[in-house]
């Protein structure tokens, strides 16, 4: 059983990526915030009795699933929307900024070296927009593989499918990704 300094420690570590992940997904801040929050909690409150080992995919399935489910009761809401929407006045949301845009570079190699900090600053925002090209299934199996570092078996069990589905979609997104990266000039 996790303990509460476990779960925080944990949940801290876990935040930053979780947030890009659903920002990824869901292409809007509030919404991504809203998704990591509502999986936040959800762990706490039902998986505080699970092993510290065991939290990081426990998190990354509850992650999934609050993403799933926010495209769900989008289709509703747009459903009902496009009935009412002769009713309500249209109003445009302001988007704040990604609080993510920026890199963290050590102060001294941002200082002693300006070029290659915002020549390591345009390849990471030409990956970021690379990255939210690719189709949901591949992102997903791209992210969870090599940001959060799980191995195939474990993404496999996070996105409900088999382990030739990830691999094969983990295949396609870095050819994919690839592609679009050297269209633009970057060479990995």
């Amino acid at each position: 059983m996790a303990s509460r300094k476990e779960m925080a420690d944990f949940l801290q570590s876990a935040e930053r990526r979780a947030f890009k992940q659903a920002l990824y997904a869901v292409r809007n801040d509030e919404n991504a915030l809203d998704i990591v929050q509502d999986s936040m909690m959800k762990l706490a409150d039902r998986y505080a009795h699970a092993p510290a080992a065991e939290l990081p995919l426990i998190f990354q399935r509850i992650l999934q699933n609050t993403i799933r489910d926010h495209f769900r009761r989008a289709k509703v809401r747009q459903f009902f929307g496009t009935l009412l929407s002769s009713l309500l006045p249209t109003r445009e949301e302001d988007e704040s900024a990604d609080p993510l845009e920026t890199l963290n570079i050590a102060a001294d190699e941002a200082s002693s070296n300006p070029e290659k900090w915002y020549a390591r600053k345009e390849v990471a925002q030409l990956i970021d927009g690379a990255v939210q090209l690719l189709p949901n299934r591949q992102r997903e199996a791209f992210l969870l593989r090599y940001w959060e570092g799980l191995d195939v078996a474990e993404t496999a069990r996070v996105m409900g499918c088999s382990e030739g589905s990830v691999k094969t979609h983990c295949s396609r997104a870095t050819h994919t990704l690839a592609a679009i990266l050297q269209q633009k000039g970057v060479v990995l």
